[in-house]
This record gives C-alpha cells, sequence and structure tokens, in this order.
C-alpha cells in the first residue's frame, strides 16, 4: 500500500447477469489506459446468470502487492444480497454505491460512510437498455471518486466489450454520462 499516493481498493458486487465482471474489467481498463498500476480479480458462482458475482479491483499510482480486498474504500453494490455480504467490509469513510432500484433501505453502517443511492436500473431503463445499469453504476463512482472520467471508461468501452455487443456502445456512453450526471445533481 502506497503512502503518499493513489490507491484504491474497490468492491463490485451483484447477481450474475448485471454485467459485474465487465464493470470491473472497464474499471481496471479504464485506470490501466490513464498509466496506473491496477488488479483485477473476478469471482461469480456456479450459476453464473442469476447466481453471485463480484470482483476486486485496486487502482494505485505505485506497483500493488496483492490483489485481494478484504476492507474496500469504496463498494458497488447492485443487489441487497450484495450490501448485506460485502457491507460490514467497508472502511470507515468509504464510498457507497448502491442500486436504489433494487435496496429499498439505507444500511446501517459508520456515520463516515458516504452512501449514494441511484436508481440505475430505471436510469437503464429510461435509456432503453435495462443491461446498461452497470454502466450507470460505475459512472456514479466514476463521478463522485473523479480520479478517473467517464469520458475515460466511454473511451475503453470498445476494446472492452465484446465485438458482437459493439452495437450498445452508444448506450452504454450514455448509460455512464447519465450515472454520473445522477452523482453530480444529488451531491
Amino acid at each position: 500500500m502506497t503512502t503518499n499516493g493513489f490507491y484504491e481498493e474497490i468492491i463490485i458486487a451483484g447477481f450474475g447477469g448485471q454485467g459485474i465482471l465487465l464493470t470491473g474489467r472497464l474499471l481496471a481498463q479504464t485506470a490501466m489506459k490513464q498509466g496506473l498500476e491496477v488488479t483485477y480479480m473476478p469471482s461469480y458462482g456456479a450459476e453464473v446468470r442469476g447466481g453471485t458475482a463480484n470482483c476486486m479491483v485496486i487502482i494505485a499510482d505505485e506497483p500493488i502487492a496483492s490483489p485481494l480486498v478484504d476492507r474496500p474504500d469504496s463498494l458497488i453494490v447492485m443487489n441487497k444480497a450484495s450490501l448485506n455480504k460485502f457491507a460490514p467490509r467497508l472502511k470507515n469513510g468509504g464510498l457507497l454505491i448502491m442500486n436504489s432500484s433494487l435496496i429499498d433501505t439505507k444500511p446501517k453502517l459508520d456515520d463516515s460512510i458516504e452512501i449514494i443511492a441511484v436508481p440505475v436500473d430505471e436510469i437503464a431503463v429510461e435509456l432503453g437498455e435495462k443491461r446498461a445499469a452497470n454502466m450507470v453504476a460505475i459512472g456514479a463512482y466514476l463521478q463522485k471518486r473523479g480520479s478517473l472520467s467517464p469520458d475515460a471508461a466511454a473511451a475503453c468501452l470498445a476494446e472492452t466489450i465484446a465485438k458482437r455487443h459493439h452495437k450498445t456502445l452508444p448506450v452504454n456512453t450514455e448509460a455512464l454520462h447519465r450515472g454520473a450526471e445522477f452523482t453530480k445533481d444529488n451531491e
């Protein structure tokens, strides 16, 4: 862990099929393109779609010793089960981005933790693509943290998303920006 530089541990979690692993890959790819050190470690249940999925991402400006995240600085959760599992691990002073479309109660956490409830599913449906909810969530995170931009992430979409899904690039780009705008408007 660096003492003077940038170091951020993130866990992204939800159901399989919500694009959790893609979201982590996009975050890692965006950070690498900005010249930062990155680790990315995906994990998913045997069922995949509908099962649990999460990934750990560490971004730093110096080499990273281990890819494991025990106490994240930031947590992005897309469902209540993931909130219940990972929220107690969030560091004091951390950031929680939660999908208020599927999580209807505010978690009981340390007062130092900033909670941003984003209706990511509703925003994605407004855009005409429910599967873009993950991009709304990561856009909210990027806006709040400010170390990487939604524009930088959008520039990495084409190399992160499989070619057969490139027709979704415009809506995913818009979803990133809508998540960022929601966060900016609700600060």
